[in-house]
């Protein structure tokens, strides 16, 4: 076997000396709607409006036809339909001309190998099998007990049958087997006639996608997605070379990078990493880190990419006196109450369910491992597994490597084996491996974050369904909101150890735009009039499955149209909705799944759908809408100001400088109209009104950006300080104050929180004292000092952006 090696170390970049990062704003590029001539076109619109950086989704050459780019084909070369390499130095070249700089996402788990004629490494290795120079690059297990008797599995049949369709595609240069719309080489010296014969020969065989036979280890589940070895230098220097020489080029900022957990070594790729792009470039992880999991502070990281600030934003507007009826409601409809007792007893079998079906052969794979390490290849497999499986699903966190996690495997392997006493010594088979710490102790945690990716940010976020803007990415659906006073720690905490990590409400995997989460958060304010409605709602229009239906009405209700509009009368909102629920059902698993989709009762949601957009529940939910919408716009710019002063380096993502009412993906990648926002922020005037139009949104995103730019160093790196009221409603209010380091402070920010509770009353006898100065808000030009009453604070908008 012959491999590629690097003929030098990368060479890291010189230190930039350019904007500081202040704020982000992420563009999904995609070819034909936007690349990079397009960002160039919008750089002056995102300059005015005071973003400091744009952030790029991946821009290496991807699958044709993606939508997202994290299915990269050839990570040696910057996307052509993109606008390539001089695109990409044009459009630094426009970003820096204005201030600005860029920040890259970059993919080292995985490649893009779906339709293997344009994935060039993959393609070799089908064609040349364990001797092809990309062999070693791709996780593959060759050997004879793989289950494909030792060839490369590609699970693309539909059937049995399916085999009776190949034939021999002989139109090009070269001849291919073809399945349908799908190619593969023909390994030198074994073309024939027979397309059967042909495939036999080959050094991969075509399985069947439902019969868990899977030789590659894959992102997640998804076979079209195959692991790279990033543990290999040789695969480190050839996939990172584009982004040496951006950064010897001095064309990037800083570097996002996605899913560093699939890795065998996350602390060591990160550490070669920052070695790369020098010490002074902004480098932040995508990691959705576990309820009470602290992000590893010996990692050479600036931070997360920001959805533990998401849970603290979105947590705080949350109110906890809606959780009894909410539960109550939850477990009238659903048969159990969302909460902390139904996740604990269904996280352990979900997860084992995940190991069970989709992970088998990523489980098969890891057993195999443990057998080796432990020189145990006589045990008993079946019990291994069943050991394996179950530490497998009762892992509190996706891997146990990280420092501050050191211990929990052990506490849970000691639990599993006082709890299944027939399982110890399978159980000490496991853990002589896994302390041998190689191949198996890798794969435990590359495992372990699958199934819990698999388990809980996807299957139990489609179950849950007592205030589904608590499932989120980040969050823990258990916690019924976060006090003030929780709130305030997190931010000092993060203010302190992680300045410059990124902080977001919105991305491209969020389950639910911003907007959306804070409309149904509202819910928590309203929760016995919620239940009671949807209580009738069932009733005159019944869902196919209660659940499915608390579930799907509360997503119908953070995007239903708030200008008095009916639903059927936006364009496009009747089939985003019906997309929508058909794979929340699919990623539930109870009613239908994506490997068996249940035609019958799928219609019958389909049906249901169409009845609420054009009946009578559709009327009530739009006159709900128009109720609550005042106290959701309320919220919507409570977290936007909450983000864009606090700890961090805010994100906003593309569109969300105005409501945005977007779904999953893919709802959530639609195109944006920058022309349309451009013309709002020119027009900015006086004080806007809180209204469906969303300029009040813009006002507060431009005026925290050009504040942030006015002055980075108050933010981040800057102080924290909590500010309280005190009266009558003083918890309906989040405030503090930032600063330089042994500086007055020079920010305050001040938002309400819960105003439900404030329709009737008003603020009352409610007051806070400012600290020492006259103080301006920068959103309405009044100016405070000493002790201020709230009812004139937030006499014109709900928020205020104070500088001394």
């Amino acid at each position: 076997m012959t491999e590629a090696h690097p003929t030098s170390e990368p060479r890291p970049g010189p230190t930039p000396a350019h904007t500081p990062i202040s704020s982000t704003y992420r563009l999904q590029l995609r070819p034909g709607l936007l690349t990079f001539d397009d960002a160039r076109s919008i750089a002056e619109y995102l300059q005015q409006l005071g973003v400091s950086h744009l952030y790029l989704s991946p821009i290496l050459t991807a699958m044709p036809g993606s939508t997202h780019g994290y299915d990269v084909t050839d990570p040696t070369t910057v996307s052509a339909a993109l606008g390539g390499p001089a695109g990409l130095k044009a459009l630094a070249d426009e970003v820096r001309s204005r201030g600005m700089g860029l920040i890259v996402d970059l993919v080292p788990n995985h490649l893009g190998v779906g339709e293997p004629r344009h994935s060039p490494w993959w393609w070799d290795v089908l064609r040349n099998g364990r001797q092809s120079p990309f062999a070693a690059f791709f996780d593959i297990d060759w050997s004879p007990s793989n289950g494909a008797g030792g060839r490369l599995a590609l699970p693309v049949l539909q059937s049995e049958n399916d085999p009776a369709n190949l034939t021999v595609d002989r139109t090009g240069p070269e001849p291919m087997l073809a399945l349908h719309d799908l190619r593969f080489p023909i390994a030198p010296g074994t073309d024939g006639e027979n397309p059967l014969r042909i495939h036999d020969k080959q050094h991969y065989r075509l399985v069947n996608w439902r019969a868990g036979v899977g030789t590659y280890r894959r992102f997640l589940a998804v076979n079209g997605l195959a692991a790279v070895r990033q543990e290999e230098p040789a695969v480190f220097e050839l996939t990172h070379r584009e982004l040496a020489a951006w950064c010897e080029h001095d064309l990037i900022d800083g570097v996002r990078v996605d899913h560093p957990d699939g890795l065998a070594d996350p602390a060591g790729y990160l550490a070669r990493l920052r070695r790369l792009i020098g010490p002074d470039r902004l480098l932040v992880v995508e990691r959705m880190l576990a309820p009470e999991e602290p992000l590893d502070a010996t990692l050479p990281v600036d931070g997360t990419t920001g959805y533990d600030t998401l849970a603290d934003i979105g947590g705080v507007l949350v109110d906890p006196a809606g959780a009894a009826s909410l539960t109550e409601l939850s477990r009238h409809l659903v048969g159990h109450g969302s909460d902390q007792a139904w996740f604990d007893d269904t996280e352990h079998r979900i997860k084992r369910a995940v190991a069970e079906t989709l992970l088998v052969p990523e489980v098969r794979r890891l057993v195999a491992a443990i057998k080796r390490d432990a020189r145990a290849a006589d045990f008993d497999t079946m019990a291994l597994t069943n050991a394996t499986v179950e530490v497998l699903s009762y892992l509190p966190v996706g891997r146990t490597d990280y420092r501050p996690l050191a211990g929990v495997l052990g506490r849970v392997v000691t639990e599993v084996a006082t709890r299944n006493t027939e399982l110890t010594i399978p159980l000490s088979v496991l853990t002589t491996a896994v302390a041998a710490n190689g191949e198996a102790a890798t794969r435990l945690n590359q495992v372990g974050v699958a199934v819990a990716a698999k388990a809980v940010e996807d299957t139990m976020s489609y179950r849950a369904a007592r205030l589904v803007s608590l499932q989120e990415l980040g969050g823990d659906p258990t916690r019924f909101g976060r006090s003030v006073l929780e709130f305030h720690l997190a931010n000092a905490e993060r203010a302190h150890h992680w300045p410059a990590t990124m902080t977001t409400l919105s991305t491209h995997d969020t389950k639910r735009g911003e907007d959306v989460r804070a409309r149904i958060s509202v819910l928590s304010q309203l929760a016995g009039t919620w239940a009671a409605t949807v209580t009738a709602w069932h009733d005159i229009t019944p869902p196919p499955d209660p659940a499915t239906g608390l579930f799907l009405l509360q997503n119908m209700l953070g995007v239903w149209p708030a200008d008095g509009r009916p639903a059927a009368g936006v364009p496009g909102l009747r089939e985003r909705l019906h997309a929508f629920a058909e794979k929340a059902v699919r990623e539930a698993g109870i009613e239908s799944s994506w490997e068996e989709p249940d035609a019958e009762f799928e219609v019958a949601l389909h049906r249901w759908v169409d009845a609420v957009v054009d009946g009578p529940v559709g009327a009530e939910l739009s006159e709900l809408v128009g109720q609550i919408a005042p106290h959701a716009w309320s919220d919507a710019l409570a977290q936007k100001l909450l983000q864009l002063c606090g700890p961090g380096i805010p994100d906003i993502y593309q569109g969300t400088e105005l409501w945005e009412d977007s779904l999953v993906d893919p709802d959530n990648r639609r195109p944006v109209d920058f022309g349309h926002r451009l013309a709002v922020l020119q027009s900015l005037t006086g004080t806007p009104d809180v209204d469906a139009t969303g300029v009040a949104k813009m006002w507060v995103v431009a005026y925290a950006l050009w504040l942030r730019r006015e002055r980075p160093d108050v933010f981040v790196g800057g102080t924290y300080t909590p500010l309280f009221a005190g009266g009558d409603h003083a918890r309906r209010v989040v405030a503090f104050a930032r600063g330089r380091r042994g500086e007055t402070p020079q920010v305050v920010a001040a938002v309400t929180r819960h105003s439900v509770g404030l329709a009737d009353t008003g603020w009352g006898d409610t007051t806070m004292h400012l600290p020492p100065g006259i103080w301006t808000d920068r959103l309405t030009g009044h100016t405070f000092q000493g002790r201020i009453r709230l009812e004139k604070l937030f006499a014109r908008l709900p928020v205020a952006l104070l500088v001394r």
